[in-house]
């Protein structure tokens, strides 16, 4: 496994040595408590304005890190947190080479090329500096609930071997006011993880995975706490090779369910699982589903009640 090559860090093989991963937990101090949310961020600017007051309050330290946005992500970034009154927790840096897509660039790239997707999480995840992370994407939006309860966990796992699994629902977004929360998926992906050297990132077959050890304690949010924003004006599907691979691949039930819904939303159906929402005048639907709408909706929050067609395993 060559994420572990190097018993310093990792240089790349293009020789750009400003960008050699030095392992944070090798540093003179070491880390410091605390938890940190890594945003890896590409045209994130309509997201963002959400995506980040709650999980900087929620965070001791939020870092994101750009590939190459045209759309002035960054200043958005810094924007919205000098606007929540924030900024003491937000690090902006910047990685500037071209990362492969997941799928068949992924696979094609060795996993020491700075446009390794492998390369590219070790490199965000070693400007670091606490005992704790979370894999966090420009478009995962915490609701009220689940801001809270992160906020109330990161405290407690930063000097505990866990790892965090977080549910999140798609939110896909027709305008401001009007859009569609999918509670048909149950997706609980690990996204929290302490920063230490059984915990780096190594290529895997389409995409990049987190080493873990075994055993290793898993702790399992509740669902309603979060939801990932999905644009049907946009191109939901650009980190991917080819969306045809969704529809071959068992590794990819996530996917398929998106690309399915993304497609039978901009058809004018709505699949079952998928409940249309309207947010009242005056409030945004991302606000609306995040502050009221989910936190209010009944407990437990019935999730995954779709069963796919084609491997008749529950979503």
């Amino acid at each position: 496994m060559t994420a572990h090559a190097g018993p310093t860090g990792l240089a790349n093989l293009e020789g750009h040595t400003e960008f050699d991963i030095i392992w944070p937990w090798l540093r003179p101090g070491g880390l410091r408590s605390g938890s940190t949310a890594v945003l890896r961020v590409k045209d994130e600017a309509p997201s963002l304005p959400f995506v980040l007051p709650p999980l900087l309050r929620a965070m001791d330290h939020v870092l994101v890190v750009d590939n190459g946005s045209t759309d002035g992500t960054p200043d958005v970034a810094a924007d919205t947190a000098a606007a929540a009154g924030l900024a003491d927790k937000l690090t902006l840096a910047t990685y500037p080479f071209t990362v492969a897509r997941a799928g068949a660039e992924h696979r094609a790239v060795h996993e020491l090329s700075v446009h390794s997707l492998a390369y590219f999480y070790n490199w965000c995840f070693a400007q670091v500096g606490t005992r704790y992370s979370f894999k966090w994407d420009g478009d995962m939006v915490l609701t009220a609930e689940g801001e809270a309860s992160l906020a109330d966990l990161a405290w407690q796992i930063g000097d505990v071997q866990s790892i965090i699994r977080v549910p999140r629902h798609g939110l896909y977004l027709d305008g401001t006011s009007h859009g569609y929360l999918d509670l048909g998926l149950r997706n609980a992906e690990e996204w929290g993880f302490p920063i230490g050297p059984d915990f780096v990132f190594t290529k895997a077959f389409e995409w990049e995975v987190r080493t873990t050890p075994k055993p290793v304690r898993s702790i399992g949010l509740p669902h309603g706490l979060c939801v990932e924003l999905k644009y049907l004006d946009g191109d939901e599907f650009a980190h991917w090779t080819d969306p045809d691979s969704f529809a071959t691949s068992h590794r990819n039930k996530r996917k398929r369910r998106e690309w399915a819904v993304f497609n039978a939303l901009n058809a004018g159906e709505v699949p079952e699982g998928v409940v249309e929402i309207h947010a009242p005048d005056g409030v945004h639907i991302v606000d609306h589903v995040t502050r009221t709408w989910l936190p209010q909706a009944p407990r437990p929050l019935e999730v995954g009640t779709v069963v796919s067609s084609d491997d008749q395993t529950r979503a």
